[in-house]
């Protein structure tokens, strides 16, 4: 029974090692394999304004895409050695995991169950829920203590209203476009959602009018591989935070892409 159980044993290592050798190229690379690469690959969104969205001509820009650039400045002297890959929200996280990208910068929140895959960097960006209107006589969060409120349905944005605002109505929408709707034929007075994705949609549309408030915190950081051996990587990226922080540099960028 012993042999029987240690030639299974056996037959499990080896087909462990077997299939790690064939998914060698899914390991994340280290500091050093990048600089040897030559290129920085970046997981980045490009349907969020104004994080990572693509302009007229296609080409992507935002706040994250600078991010991106000045860390292949700083870790590779070129802003353009970089390779930006766009992702779905799913499979931010996976595809640092795997090795697909070096890093991600593409609005994710920093938070405790996250960070038991993944590294975070300090965050660049404070988020947290933020309110809009299309009504010039809402100016102030009081000013809609009785107020209806469009938001996504099964966020965390409706715990938040809800304590901020106990009296007003809180409808539930599916989508963006259907909160627009909802405020172009007033059938709500505001919409609530995280304040970098309003000020994209201010940015859109004009008439639009973003609260000066933050409801919540919720950092926004760079994801980066776990793992001793990327203890360098993680190292040069949270020191250039901690540079542009110090310079002003992160802050001429908030105010550039209008991120209150």
């Amino acid at each position: 029974m012993l042999n029987a159980l240690t030639r299974k044993l056996v037959s499990m290592l080896i087909i462990g090692v077997i299939f790690n050798l064939g998914n060698s190229n899914l390991i994340a690379a280290t500091l050093e394999e990048i600089k040897q690469r030559g290129k920085l690959i970046v997981a980045v969104k490009d349907n969020v304004r104004p994080l990572g969205f693509r302009n007229q001509n296609n080409q992507l820009q935002g706040l994250e895409i600078d991010l991106a650039k000045q860390l292949a400045q700083d870790i590779l002297g070129d802003p353009q050695a970089i390779i930006l890959q766009p992702v779905q929200n799913q499979e931010r996280l996976q595809k640092v995991i795997d090795g697909e990208v070096d890093l991600a910068i593409a609005r994710i929140t920093i938070n405790s169950s996250r960070g038991r895959l993944v590294n975070f960097s300090p965050y660049y960006y404070l988020d947290g829920t933020g309110i809009i209107t299309n009504n010039p006589r809402i100016r102030a969060v009081d000013h809609l203590s009785q107020g209806k409120i469009a938001l996504l349905k099964r966020s965390s944005t409706i715990a938040v209203i809800r304590a901020e605002l106990p009296q007003a109505e809180l409808i539930g929408v599916n989508s963006y476009q259907e909160a627009l709707t909802l405020l172009e034929t007033e059938q709500v007075d505001a919409f609530a959602a995280d304040n970098s994705v309003l000020a994209g949609w201010v940015q859109a549309y004009p008439q639009y009018y973003q609260l000066p408030v933050r409801l919540s915190g919720e950092g926004l950081g760079v994801v980066m591989p776990k793992g001793l051996q990327y203890a360098s990587l993680r190292s040069r990226v949270n020191e250039a935070i901690g540079r542009w922080k110090a310079s002003g540099w992160l802050a001429n960028r908030l105010k550039y892409w209008g991120l209150p």
